[in-house]
Order: C-alpha cells, then structure tokens, then sequence
C-alpha cells in the first residue's frame, strides 16, 4: 500500500496549478476539475505518472487554449488505494482507476466514450513500462501504437546498509536472477551471498515493470515465476514492511530510482506541515515522493545501472544532485524504453490520432510533438530520472510500433 504522504505529488492536470498555504496539491486532476470532451486524458504506469503529472502542469501552462492534458496516478495520491473509482472525463462513466501498464492498456483498449459524445473517448493514451507483446492488437486498423517516449532500466534492488543491510550480492547474473525467480535456487549462498533463505518479490500483476522483467530473464519470452514469489507490493516502492528484510529482492526502475533518491522531497505521513515539508521545494520535483525506502539498487551481469557509480549519497533536501543518471553501458535485456499507447489512426503519416499528435508525435513530424520537441519536456524527463534519446537512433522519442 502506498503512503498516505503522497499527499505531497502535487497537482499537474490542470492549466491553473491551485496552491494551498502549508500543503500541496494533489497528484490527478485537481478537485472541481474535469476534463471536457475533446481534452486528452491518460492512465496506467506507475512508472511514469509523476512525470505525466509534470507535462501535464507543463503542457497547460504552456497552451492556453486547445486540449488540455491529463493524467491519472495508479493509485489513489491521497488514500493509496487501487483500483478506486474515478471519472476521466465529463460524461464519462466512473471506471475504476487502473493500476499499471496493462490495466492502462487494458482501459484504453475498451474504447470508452462519452454518454453524449460517442466520438470522445474516455481514455486516450495509456503510459506503459513496457514493451507491446505478441498479445497486443498490432499498430494496424482497430489496434494499438506504442509511441516510444525515453529510456529507463529495470535492476534488482535489495535492502541498504543503512537500514540493516542484505544477504544478497551486490551482482547477479541474467542466469541467477531467472533461477532465483523460478524458485530454482532459494538460498543466497547459491549466488555468492551470504548463507539465508531468498524472499523475491514482484510488483503486483498489471505492473509493467513486473512484466519487462520478467520478459528480460526470459530472453525475450516471460518467465512464470515459481510459488516461493510474492508478487503483492505495489512496484517501484520501498517502503512496503516487506521488503524491511535482508532476504528480499525484487525488481525497480532505475529512472524511478533515480528520481525519487535524487530529485524528490521526502515521503512524510504528517499533515504537511512539519520539517521537512511535504511539498517539494528549491529544485526539488514538484510531483512525487521519496518512495525508494530501505531499498537500493545493483548490477547485473558486472554492468553499473546508473553513472557515477557506487552511487552518492542521497541529499539532503532541498538540495538535488543532478549527475546522477541512467548509465548507457547498463546490461542490454534489461534496458527499458517508456511507451504512451494510442489507438491506431489511417488518417496520419505516424498513426498517432491526429488530435494526439501535438503531444505524442516525434519531433520531425509534420506535427511536432510537445513532448519530443519542446526544451522544458526534455528537462522534465531528465529530471524524472529518464534517459532523452537522440533523435537519429533507431528508437527515439515519437517512433511508433
């Protein structure tokens, strides 16, 4: 369960941000705020959405009339709870709230419309923290795209040694990793640790973290992981009392990671107003918490996930260490692009809906996409921790599959 302190994500989905002296905003579009027909309304990864909330507040400001962009957390930013109602758009039906890339996925794929306008979807991109797989509907007519945004990895983490420490090693193999999760090799002393029992975790199913590693320790076809896993935390999260435990493993984003240990304001269950403050300051974040816990991240196969490595010390908010970034030489099945998923379009050269395309497109389209082309996008990115192609590689930011 998600703390109840992330209280402190901040508001992004609306084009005026509302302040409120001694606490924030909140993450989701803000209270009294819906968006209309015709405004682009988003859900799903929990790996992107503090970003999503960040374009959001961006984007509006940045365009005072046309669509505005919206993005929904995962989970409830104030109670942490999954799966609540929520209504995405007026007119539309409450849904409930999808948690995870193929819950995203899944919502946008319903199809959704407004009860008085049959030609407004409901959902219009999903954020995903994964890669489409042989079960998605193909980027053809009546299907989906995925519309590559920036780079991330995925790494094992463990508990840190200033919380107690870990039994296992500070590297693991592609080979360890898959048995470990097969439930093949249940003891740290098998992989170089130190002699205990191994407690491995997954994010909870409908996580696309989850599923790209997964993907990744299968050579490109998802393992099934054993009966010794538990897969009930929710991902990219510490600060479950699960994983306080010096057996436990279980897979994180290094672009998550990086954000919330480098750019973002602790996770405080105060009514924010204590020291430190629950809302960001300085060049802190504004949206998302601190949420790594008593969790730190490692190699695999001998290659560092992220530069400089062994990694600094945390700050001390307000101030943000800004070296800190993806590693490129990082293990290749494990490097990670982040998706917005759309439906397919005949009427466009990239097939992103023509109403999407000022948001999603690359930024050498005919309609150059916001996100891809715009300087302040860019900064968001990298300040969420997330790696900004460059525009001639063969993945970039707008490529579509």
């Amino acid at each position: 369960m998600r703390m109840l302190s992330k209280l402190i994500a901040g508001s992004a989905a609306a084009a005026t941000v509302v302040v409120i002296a001694a606490g924030p905003a909140l993450a989701d579009p803000p209270s009294g705020t819906t968006a209309k027909a015709g405004d682009i309304a988003g859900v799903g990864s929990d790996t992107s959405e503090a970003l999503f909330d960040q374009f959001s507040h961006d984007y509006n400001a940045a365009h005072a009339t046309g669509a505005r962009l919206y993005s929904w957390d995962a989970t409830n930013p104030v109670t942490g709870a999954e799966a609540d109602p929520i209504v995405t758009k007026k007119g539309c039906a409450s849904t409930l709230r999808p948690d995870g890339s193929n819950a995203g996925i899944s919502a946008l794929q319903q199809n959704a419309t407004d009860s008085t306008n049959t030609n407004d979807f409901c959902i219009d991109y999903a954020r995903s923290a994964r890669a489409r797989q042989s079960s998605d509907p193909a980027c053809t007519s009546g299907g989906i795209c995925f519309v590559a945004l920036a780079a991330d990895a995925i790494t094992y983490a463990t508990r840190d040694a200033a919380s107690g420490g870990t039994n296992a090693p500070a590297s693991l193999s592609t080979a360890q990793l898959k048995n470990i999760y097969l439930c093949n090799t249940t003891n740290w002393s098998g992989v170089g640790g130190t002699k205990a029992p191994i407690h491995p975790f997954l994010p909870v199913t409908g996580s696309g973290i989850r599923t790209t590693f997964l993907t990744a320790l299968g050579g490109g076809t998802p393992i099934t992981p054993g009966s010794c896993v538990n897969s009930s935390v929710q991902q990219n999260e510490g600060t479950d009392s699960q994983l306080n435990d010096p057996d436990a493993i279980v897979p994180f984003s290094v672009a998550k990671y990086i954000a919330e240990v480098y750019h973002s304001a602790p996770c405080t269950k105060s009514d924010c107003t204590g020291n430190p403050p629950c809302a960001p300051s300085g060049q802190e974040n504004k949206f998302g918490c601190d949420e790594a816990g008593v969790l730190t991240i490692h190699e695999i196969n001998g290659t560092k996930p992220a530069a400089p490595w062994p990694l600094p010390a945390s700050p001390a908010p307000p101030a943000v260490n800004n070296n800190v970034k993806l590693a490129k030489t990082f293990t290749r099945p494990f490097q990670n692009v982040i998706y917005d998923v759309v439906r397919f379009s005949s009427s466009t050269a990239d097939h992103i809906p023509a109403y999407l395309e000022p948001v999603f497109s690359a930024a050498n389209a005919s309609t150059p996409g916001w996100a891809c082309s715009n300087s302040k996008a860019k900064a968001d990115l990298q300040h969420y921790g997330f790696g900004v192609f460059p525009a001639t590689s063969a993945v970039h930011c707008g490529s579509v599959n």
